[in-house]
């Protein structure tokens, strides 16, 4: 089954490559197009995509607000956002909005076409070069959590995470380092499939849409040190 994909941005230009490119897919699916956020939103209601690749400059509603409407839909699409690296805090909005990723529109087409899978699939794209500042904002702090000393035990009492295992605790960790699954598995040197369980029952426990959600948790809960 292909992955129907919605593709929101005012440059026609995108709009005709990204189409062309997808079309010489076979599991992906262009169901439509829109130039502004407020069309897209009645897309999301009228189309049902399953991911929906959003530019975040445009004319009338802009993509942050238009994927803060889409994420709100019952069984939303997931949202993969397009900016510039440079403009974090249209970064930080749209991941406040629900979206699951961003891309650079500097990116090669191929190396979109692969994240729009990657969301699809229910992961989430966080650059480990970026994640910890990503995190700190969204998280409303600029500074970085104290790490805990070694011999110190977590207070499980008062987080969101009291009620997960040792193990899970140490995969959240790894999710909040930008690992994927393959790299959590080889790390904590276990099968790729347990380090999918893992992560898997860390959704259902923290009730985390994805995995930008899962390193916001665990950067709140001082999981992840600070990286320069």
């Amino acid at each position: 089954m292909s992955v129907r994909v919605l593709l929101v941005d005012d440059q026609p230009l995108m709009l005709v490559g990204l189409g062309i490119l997808i079309g010489d897919t076979d599991d992906l699916e262009v169901v439509g197009e829109a130039g502004d956020g407020r069309e897209a939103v009645r897309l999301v209601r009228e189309l049902r995509p399953d991911v929906v690749v959003m530019d975040i400059r445009m004319p009338g509603m802009d993509g942050i607000e238009a994927t803060r409407q889409a994420t709100a839909e019952p069984d939303p699409p997931r949202v993969l956002v397009l900016t510039t690296f440079d403009d974090d805090e249209y970064v930080y909005g749209a991941l406040r909005a629900g979206a699951s990723g961003f891309l650079l529109k500097s990116m090669a087409l191929d190396a979109i076409l692969d994240a729009i899978r990657v969301v699809a699939a229910g992961d989430a794209l966080i650059a480990p070069s970026v994640t910890r500042r990503l995190i700190a904002d969204f998280a409303g702090t600029s500074a970085t959590p104290a790490a805990p000393e070694p011999d110190a035990e977590p207070d499980a009492g008062s987080s969101l995470i009291a009620g997960i295992t040792d193990r899970e605790r140490e995969v959240l960790a790894l999710v909040g380092q930008g690992l994927s699954n393959a790299e959590i598995a080889e790390r904590l040197v276990i099968s790729a499939a347990t380090a999918k369980t893992h992560v898997a029952r860390l959704f259902a426990k923290l009730e985390a849409r994805d995995r930008v959600h899962l390193a916001i948790i665990a950067f709140e809960n001082g999981l992840t040190p600070g990286r320069r």
